[in-house]
């Protein structure tokens, strides 16, 4: 390689090609928005092996079992997806890491694709393993690097918090080499790497003592820095904030930046804070770092300055730190409509949701695209908690509520998200005698995070075929008897389907099964148009369609959004929409 050749990167793809450069071996995830293009470019390493896992426990398992076999390994996940993988987590903070392991999470303030705004530096506190929070793709590429070097020296997994800015901005990246590590070796040590109570006892006192290193360590490490500009007023921030903080305040206040934000180094604040008659902690979500402050006891201003919500921007920052007013963005002179999220033109939930619609079913949601089966027009989707909750939530509900208000209620989920969590869902359904109906809506891909294999469509993440977790079987080997499959744009017959399984006496599935109409392999053809025998009846209006809409009172479709999928042609009950090859 060149020296001193450089690349613009995303803030993902600088993270995996940090894990290159440390010499990583394995790196196992599952795809969540907005971490999933990291190992979406891990794949471009041959060196790496890469996986899809089904959750984000598997995959913290893989990754823990590759580093106790002596390689270095990674799994990474948005912030929801580290709350399935925290239970090995926690634990791997007792045992610690042979090969250097990191787990790098990415939060979503301001929501753009999640449930929630979650601040994982919480998970870093709690299990006692040190984070790490990069600001720009350089730094990306560095603190991966770091990390895996740091983890080996103080036998400790290791964090490495994103954000969705961080993670989707992209940024000028120094390439360099790769480390080949040799293995290291494997001992048997059930001390160790056997975490029962007793052995754990023990471990718990080598964790705190970690933890007074790195301590010590955060003290004088490079990746605290302090920025003296010889103002009065300070700065103490981290990750996509001191960007923000940069852009907004410029050389007019001093900066503490914090590259390791656990465990914190109180002297150094202490020092900085000496030298300032006002100190500002600028952090986005919870005031973590504000609290640990006060803590130690340092009068800031930080949350009662700044908000507990979204994202922050450099309008904001100055507008609290000197009241200075500037527009948060350019005004344009043109009236933009709003673009609320939509599925696509061709989705194969739009079918489903029209007929749970039409049913008047309750629906018990998912998360993924189908989510979006929860607005107008279509608004069938009554709840949505988290992945696979679609089955369990909806057991509860009919065993409060009885049999016959399972016989008016349906789940919904996605073949990835059922595969991730669905299926213990499933079994206790059967287990606990339930009735339910669950739809697994197979779309052959896992759809919202942008169109990554998993176990049910018989591909490997770099493409390659291996065996096809066939649905049916599974379903019918876990107890259910009654297994459906049923195309949803058959609207006809798919209503005739759910209206038998939902009056059975017993559990079932329905799996609604078309391609995401995005899939290279979907080849539909022309566009659909109204002919002259359209009563104006609007029926294919309450498809939500993109490509259907009124002007001058009058149903038309847009040939440049629709893709000839056909489902309004099966839903107009006057034949008024015909296909026209382009």
């Amino acid at each position: 390689m060149e020296k001193n050749k450089t690349a613009l990167m995303l803030g993902n793809a600088a993270i995996a090609r940090g894990a290159y450069e440390a010499g990583v071996r394995v790196v196992a995830s599952y795809p969540g928005t907005p971490s999933t293009e990291i190992t979406e470019s891990i794949v471009k390493y041959d060196e790496i092996y890469a996986e899809w896992s089904p959750n984000e426990k598997v995959a913290a398992e893989v990754a823990i079992g590759a580093s106790i076999g002596g390689a270095r390994a990674m799994s990474c996940c948005k912030h929801v997806g580290l709350n399935v993988m925290a239970d090995p987590v926690f634990t791997m903070s007792y045992i610690g890491a042979n090969g250097g392991l990191v787990f790098c999470v990415a939060d979503d303030p301001g929501m753009h694709s999640s449930q929630n705004e979650q601040d994982s530096r919480h998970y870093a506190e709690a299990s006692k393993i040190f984070m790490l929070e990069p600001a720009d793709s350089e730094e990306c590429k560095e603190y991966t690097k770091i990390a895996f070097d740091m983890s080996e020296e103080y036998d400790t997994p290791a964090f490495i918090r994103l954000s969705t800015r961080v993670s989707h901005s992209q940024s000028i990246v120094k390439l360099g080499e790769r480390k080949d590590n040799e293995l290291k070796e494997y001992v048997k040590d059930p001390g160790k790497y056997v975490m029962m109570p007793g052995n754990a006892k023990k471990r718990h006192v080598v964790v705190e003592e970690r933890i007074k290193k790195l301590k010590a360590l955060a003290e004088e490490t490079s990746l605290n820095t302090v920025e003296d500009n010889g103002s009065k007023i300070g700065v103490i921030t981290a990750g996509i904030a001191y960007m923000y903080a940069k852009e907004a305040l410029g050389n007019r206040v001093n900066y503490l930046k914090l590259g390791m934000v656990y465990p914190l180094p109180d002297k150094k604040i202490l020092d900085f804070a000496a030298k300032c008659d006002k100190i500002y902690v600028i952090e986005e979500l919870d005031p973590y770092i504000e609290k640990h402050v006060r803590s130690i006891g340092v009068d800031v201003i930080g949350k009662d300055a700044f908000t507990l919500l979204g994202e922050y921007t450099p309008a904001m920052i100055k507008k609290a730190v000197f009241g200075e007013d500037e527009p948060e963005y350019a005004e344009i002179s043109e009236n933009i409509p709003v673009r609320p999220p939509v599925m696509c033109a061709g989705c194969p939930h739009r079918g489903t949701f029209y007929v749970l619609k039409k049913l008047g079913l309750t629906v018990s949601g998912d998360i993924g695209c189908y989510t979006l089966g929860a607005v107008a027009p279509l608004a069938s989707v009554d709840t949505t908690v988290c992945m696979g909750a679609s089955v369990s939530a909806a057991l509860g509900m009919a065993k409060a509520r009885g049999d016959e208000f399972a016989k008016k209620l349906v789940s919904v989920i996605g073949d990835s998200t059922f595969m991730h969590s669905g299926i213990t869902g499933l079994v206790d359904i059967v287990y606990n005698k339930g009735i339910n109906t669950v739809i697994i809506l197979d779309n052959s891909i896992t759809g919202m995070t942008g169109h990554q294999d998993n176990p049910t469509t018989g591909k490997t993440i770099r493409g390659e075929a291996t065996k096809q977790v066939n649905l049916i079987t599974l379903c019918k080997a876990v107890g259910i008897d009654r297994v459906v499959v049923a195309d949803p744009f058959d609207v006809k017959n798919f209503e005739k389907v759910v209206k038998e399984e939902v009056q059975a006496d017993e559990p079932s599935v329905i799996i609604a099964q078309r391609p995401c109409a995005l899939l290279k392999t979907v080849k539909y053809t022309g566009h659909c148009k109204i002919n002259d025998s359209c009563r104006n009846c609007k029926m294919c209006m309450k498809l939500g369609c993109p490509a259907i809409s009124v002007r001058n009172g009058k149903v038309v479709i847009d040939e440049n959004q629709c893709n000839g999928c056909g489902l309004c042609i099966n839903v107009c009950p006057f034949g008024a929409i015909e296909k026209e090859e382009n």
